[in-house]
Parts: structure tokens; sequence; C-alpha cells
């Protein structure tokens, strides 16, 4: 257990920083803009896809009138999911609603584990033929998604629990950065 804390935390200060606030200034742009974001992600990573967008869209404490975070996370429709699953294939359960949902401008943060989820993938695909800004969270090596998200953070580590827990410390610090940058936005239109 010590062994496995002491290298997560050492993943943690492998973060690229300069990646890290591309990211965060890309969703800020969106946010600002009143693009939509969308999430996507497998098991542990549909989690923290479902995750940050909960925390943007009841976390973030906004006067009345003030814009809000407008974040869907493509998993937590499992009707759709399962049709689209059933009646496509699993690897267009993310593809599809986007196409249905998704505009220019619009921003697609993708979380595998992997970089190799094939309905991931081709969830990015997709998004770069709509005009759509990809950020992709991968682990190991980065996988095929590490070149077809515009912004790529990958956590070098074999184990998909550490990959998992240092996706989602990435995804709270961004939370907290754009909640400090709509509150600050807010309070300074009040």
């Amino acid at each position: 257990m010590k062994a496995y804390l002491r290298e997560v935390a050492e993943f943690l200060t492998k973060v690229p920083v300069s990646d890290l606030e591309a990211v965060a200034d890309r969703l800020w742009r969106a946010y600002r803009e009143g693009a939509q974001m969308f999430t996507c992600g497998n098991g542990g990573s549909a989690a923290a896809a479902s995750h940050i967008v909960v925390d943007l869209a009841k976390g973030v404490d906004l006067p009345p009138g003030a814009p809000r975070f407008r974040a869907i996370s493509l998993v937590d429709n499992v009707p759709a999911l399962t049709a689209y699953a059933n009646d496509l294939g699993y690897e267009h359960v993310f593809s599809e609603p986007l196409k249905n949902l998704a505009r220019p401008g619009d921003v697609l943060l993708a979380v595998s584990g992997s970089g190799r989820s094939p309905n991931v993938l081709q969830a990015l695909e997709a998004a770069r033929g709509l005009g759509v800004s990809t950020i992709g969270l991968a682990g190991r090596d980065g996988g095929k998604m590490k070149e077809l998200a515009d912004i790529c953070l990958v956590v070098p580590a074999q184990s998909m629990q550490q990959i998992e827990d240092v996706h989602l410390a990435i995804l709270h610090a961004l939370y907290l950065e754009l909640k400090e940058r709509a509150e600050a936005a807010a309070g300074a239109r009040t």
C-alpha cells in the first residue's frame, strides 16, 4: 500500500503543468463562449467523465444570471448507450450522440486508461470532423488517443488504478481552476 501511494504521488509530479494549463484555458474559453463540453470514457474512466460534469454543474457557486458551465457526459444516458451498442455496435456509443449534439467550438474531454478504447477513439475522430476541440486523458503510452486529441495528458503508469487516481486528481485540479475563474468573473460582474 505504501509503495502504491508513493508511486501515485510520483506520477502526480510528472503531470505536465503547461499541458494542464492549456486544457484549463481551452475549457475556460468554452465556458466564456457558451460552448458545450462533452465527456466520455469506459468503466472507471466513465465515472471520472461523469464526475467532472457533476463538479462543474453543481460545485461552482455563481450568482443568479451568471453563465453556467454547459457540460454533459455521454456515458450517463444508459438507454441511448445501449440502443447504439445493440443496433450499431459498442464502438458507436459516444460518437453517434456526439454527432447529434455537438457544434463547432464545443469541446470533447475523453478519458481512457489505455488510450486505445475503440468507442473513445471513434468519438475523438467524430469530434474532429465536427469542428470540436479534443482533450484526452490517457495512461500507459497514450495509445492512439495521443494522436487524435488536440491536447493529451498521459499518465505513464502501467497500473490502471494508478492511472485512474491521477486522472481524477487532474480533473479535480481543472475543476478547482475553472471554479475559481468563473466565480471571480461573476464577482467582477456584480
